[in-house]
């Protein structure tokens, strides 16, 4: 094979957030590590190639985003989504969970109302919070086994909020927003003037039959109202490089926000941050499609295993993305009893449901699945033994 995602790599002792820091979180460090966003694949060769070519050179001295490395952005925005960014319009930044927490403070105040849909991904949640803004929630529907948004919901919750952080597409669900969802969110938000913060960080993961919409695109009101974050962190599991995108097209927001970058010298990323994330745009390509037929398989291995081994635990299956929301709510137990018997009795570990939206999500996990399927089969047969009295 040429890709071999098959491979098992040792990573533990790396100080890897996923693999080295289970012991604060889940009290033992002796767990499979099925929570953090991260895959347990090798990023592609022809990033590791263009990081090892720089450091063959020598000089790892200050640096700064190029015309090629932007060009290699735009290039990819246009080719995969139809964004047509110009230079000025596109901005590095460290990280998207930064980059938003830039945008709460750049464009509100202490006090100020910020929208989310949940369940979602978690700092969308503490984020708004811990800048002392007031979180307000919008809850998506589980409509046949797939999240949709309850508009009606949305109309209300929009009066009075300054700012929308959209996870598009949706984490941890993995849905695809429709364009025309994407354009009732918009003409919502901008009605009730609401800037809406677009986080597309698993735009580039979506599979195979479906069709990613990036925000901008589907309306003035979204192309005139809206902050894109784009990375290629997740797509080619990269994130330790801290390479993101800003994209905003219209002029008084970007002024607003790449103003305030500068003035806080949050202008530019380490020498690695450029190297690695052109490399992945311009060559990443074939290992990419590779790595989703890969999860594809992954996703229909763990249906079909969880529906014939555990039939009262309901998965939400993605659309984007290799994470899998599981509902454990039909094993009858509470929360905390579930939890005590993933990690003390399966001894594997995901993310609690109630980190993506409080107490409306308990009885629900996160499962990473992004890794060898020989991994992925000794996590559910774990999780299977340790519920087997139950079902």
């Amino acid at each position: 094979m040429k890709y071999n995602f098959d491979e098992v790599f040792p990573r533990k002792g790396s100080a890897s957030v996923k693999h080295d820091l289970m012991k604060p979180f889940f009290g033992t460090d002796d767990l499979l590590p099925m929570w953090v966003a991260d895959m347990d694949f090798k990023a592609p060769e022809c990033v590791l190639d263009a990081i090892r070519k720089r450091c063959d050179q020598g000089f790892l001295g200050y640096t700064f985003g190029d015309e090629s490395y932007f060009g290699a952005v735009i290039d990819w925005l246009f080719r995969h989504y139809s964004v047509q960014a110009k230079r000025n319009e596109l901005h590095y930044i460290p990280g998207i969970v930064v980059g938003i927490a830039f945008c709460i403070q750049a464009f509100t105040k202490p006090g100020d109302r910020i929208l989310v849909n949940t369940p979602v991904y978690p700092p969308f949640v503490n984020l708004p919070v811990n800048n002392a803004r007031e979180l307000v929630t919008n809850k998506l529907k589980l409509v046949n086994g797939r999240f949709e948004i309850d508009f009606d919901d949305l109309e209300q919750k929009a009066k009075g909020c300054k700012m929308m952080l959209l996870s598009n597409p949706h984490n941890p669900g993995g849905t695809v927003w429709s364009k025309a969802d994407l354009q009732r969110v918009a003409e919502i938000c901008k009605r009730n003037g609401v800037l809406v913060i677009s986080d597309e960080i698993h735009a580039d993961l979506t599979l195979p039959n479906y069709k990613h919409t990036s925000f901008s695109t589907v309306s003035d009101d979204a192309h005139c109202n809206s902050i894109t974050f784009i990375a290629p962190s997740k797509t080619f599991n990269i994130a330790g490089l801290s390479s993101s995108v800003a994209y905003i097209p219209e002029k008084s927001i970007r002024d607003t926000y790449f103003e305030y970058l500068e003035a806080s010298e949050f202008a530019n990323g380490n020498i690695f941050a450029y190297i690695g994330a052109e490399a992945a745009f311009r060559y990443g390509e074939e290992w990419l499609a590779h790595l989703k037929d890969y999860l594809v398989e992954n996703i229909a291995f763990a249906d079909e295993f969880i529906k014939k081994n555990m039939p009262l635990v309901k998965a939400v299956l993605p659309e984007a993305s290799y994470l899998l929301w599981l509902d454990f709510n039909g094993l009858g137990l509470l929360h905390e009893e579930l939890q005590d018997r993933l990690i003390n009795k399966a001894k594997v570990a995901l993310n609690s449901g109630l980190t993506f939206g409080g107490n409306d999500y308990a009885g629900f996990f996160r499962m990473n699945i992004g890794c060898p399927r020989s991994i992925l089969k000794e996590a559910l047969e774990r999780i299977a033994m340790a519920f087997d009295d139950v079902r």
